[in-house]
């Protein structure tokens, strides 16, 4: 409703001025302009952008450099920071190295408000734009390369088009909006230019737009030197806080951390600045002599800018390791919390135990990671060795075996061959919808959240994901079925099938224990694969000689044909638990992709069960 009533009062408020409507109407076509050019370059640089993101942090000064570089190109802060915190977000690169690409992309949000400053002379923009235009809807016909050059023209059209607006709108103006003069420069009042700078960002989601107004006001003769400057130092606290918002509501820890660097980077340098403003307007003013512009306030404004970034660089860069360990206290790693299975017995409160207890939800798809193709490559990556490793606890489960037996160093035979209580684990039913369901669920729906999924460049990538995520959750499902029979005839110790039942767990809790391995070896390629063929002789061995000594006990008369046709029924399960593990453990061989490789570490590398069993009595 707000909004809404918002739009209609806009709407309304044009009737009365025609100037400040053309100011709004340039504000849009400038908005349209960084938007388009946005997305242009984005789509043009592609994954480019991202490897050289990936490989620059190298060093502090690499990094800083990369920042400056990249903000420049791309002339968006937001992107580069919300692709950096989705860089850190998925492991690609440390908390270290993005602090470093921070204080770059302040930096280099300096080279823009130059050239803005320079296009606010009293030149038109405007007959510039008009060809512009034409070549880019030009260029958008021709293939996906073409698109993204035609968005990338038609944003520097739109961008001129705009700025020739906000002029217009600002002389037409004259003194209906006119602080020269009018105010004195105490703090307090210095103060209210900073909360409009900031109220102006948080606004207009832009600081070079509101950059380009304070620009256009300066250039009317509206406001005054050190207003504009005043301004120009809440719009970067602003711009700050919007974009950590962002980042701050879809990272993870590690993102939350370098968006937080991001705010106060800007809160620190906007105070310093505040403080120093006198100073640096005459040190602006002096600079700007030297250079035959002393009577050119646009261009003082945007030297004040770069001093602010300058100045910003020079405090937080030789405090970046402490800054680093101090965030990693202040905001520390969240604790996977032990997700409880619980091992119902007796008692009044087993029932309202068994239903509080949490669901086992994705643990890398956070909203950071779909800024770019590579960051939601490996946050899928990871989901899916989530899902691979909580694929085997409830399989194990399954089998009435704790999850010491899959990770310890050794099994313990006593407890492998004991017989399981008549109320020991839950039905592995409920097992899958509490923690494999929910996470294929929401592994399923981020994949299709991806604007690369219909991409023929990456769909390949996508359905592979997707075959892994179905082949462990048909495990999971295959080990519910086999569960049935496996518990009724593990607990008749006086049944001819016993022992074989016996038999067929050991053989699938080896089989989890050696893809668990197999999965952790960093082997050639020939050598894994003589290993996984090695495992694939033994499967085929013990397939063989089970069946062979069930059709000689039928034949002998030891086994009925009911337990029979249990027994080679519920080995057909365990063979089809055994191929999807290993079409899983094929990745990665066949096209050579790295990623998909680390797929197969499916056994985790802390040691510790994601699934525990508890007792409520």
């Amino acid at each position: 409703m707000l909004p809404v009533l918002a739009l209609v009062v806009l709407a309304a408020s044009f009737v009365f001025s025609t100037a400040w409507l053309q100011l709004c109407a340039g504000l849009a076509l400038f908005l349209f302009g960084m938007q388009c050019l946005e997305e242009g370059l984005k789509k043009l640089a592609g994954s480019r952008l991202e490897q050289l993101l990936e490989r620059s942090t190298a060093t502090p000064v690499k990094g800083l450099l990369f920042g400056a570089g990249g903000t420049m190109i791309v002339q968006s802060t937001t992107l580069m920071s919300l692709l950096t915190i989705a860089f850190i977000s998925t492991g690609l690169i440390p908390l270290a190295g993005g602090i470093s690409i921070v204080l770059g992309i302040n930096l280099g949000t300096s080279g823009g408000f130059w050239l803005l400053a320079a296009a606010g002379q009293d030149f038109s923009l405007g007959p510039l734009a008009m060809p512009l235009l034409v070549f880019g809807v030009l260029a958008g016909l021709d293939s996906s390369r073409g698109k993204a050059v035609g968005r990338l023209v038609l944003g520097v059209a739109f961008i001129f088009l705009g700025v020739d607006q906000i002029k217009a709108g600002f002389t037409e103006f004259g003194g209906a909006v006119d602080f020269a003069g009018q105010v004195g420069d105490g703090t307090l009042v210095q103060l209210g230019f900073v909360v409009m700078g900031l109220v102006m960002t948080a606004i207009l989601q832009s600081n070079h737009a509101t950059f380009m107004l304070v620009l256009a006001a300066l250039a009317g003769g509206q406001i005054e030197l050190w207003q504009g400057m005043a301004i120009a130092i809440g719009g970067n606290i602003g711009s700050s806080m919007a974009t950590a918002l962002v980042g701050w509501l879809g990272g993870n820890r590690s993102g939350q951390r370098l968006a937080l660097v991001h705010v106060l980077f800007n809160l620190l340098t906007g105070a310093v600045t505040l403080v120093l403003l006198t100073p640096l307007m005459w040190f602006s003013q002096a600079v700007m002599t030297v250079f035959g512009a002393g009577d050119n306030a646009l261009l003082q404004l945007a030297l004040f800018q770069t001093l602010f970034d300058v100045i910003g660089v020079l405090l937080i860069w030789p405090w970046q390791q402490r800054l680093e360990r101090g965030l990693c206290r202040f905001l520390p790693d969240k604790q996977e919390p032990q997700v409880l299975i619980t091992d119902v017995k007796t008692g009044p409160r087993a029932a309202t135990e068994q239903r509080q207890l949490p669901e086992t939800h994705a643990r890398y798809l956070d909203e950071a990671a779909l800024a770019s193709v590579d960051t939601a490559s490996r946050a899928v990556v990871h989901e899916l060795q989530h899902l691979g490793r909580l694929s085997m606890e409830v399989i194990c489960h399954a089998l009435y075996q704790p999850i010491e037996q899959l990770i310890g160093v050794q099994v313990d035979e006593a407890r492998l061959n004991a017989r399981p209580d008549d109320h020991e684990g839950l039905d592995t039913e409920e097992l899958y919808q509490r923690h494999i369901k929910v996470v294929y669920s929401e592994l399923l729906g981020f994949m299709s959240r991806l604007e690369s999924a219909n991409d023929e460049e990456h769909q390949p990538f996508w359905m592979t994901c997707q075959m892994v995520a179905l082949q462990l959750v048909d495990a999971v499902k295959d080990a519910k079925a086999l569960q049935r029979n496996l518990g009724r005839y593990l607990r008749d110790e006086r049944s001819q099938a016993h022992p074989h039942y016996l038999e067929l767990r050991r053989h699938l809790l080896w089989l989890l224990r050696q893809v668990r391995e197999v999965g952790r070896l960093e082997l050639p390629d020939e050598v894994w694969r003589r290993r996984l063929d090695w495992v694939d002789a033994e499967v085929a061995r013990f397939d063989a000689e089970f069946r062979h000594r069930i059709f000689s006990e039928i034949r002998n008369g030891e086994l009925n044909n009911l337990q029979a046709g249990s027994l080679m029924h519920d080995l057909s399960y365990a063979t089809r638990i055994i191929q999807s593990f290993r079409n899983v453990l094929q990745l990665g061989l066949a096209d050579g992709n790295e990623l998909l490789r680390e797929v197969r570490r499916l056994g985790g590398d802390d040691g510790l069960p994601l699934i525990r069993m508890a007792t409520f009595g």
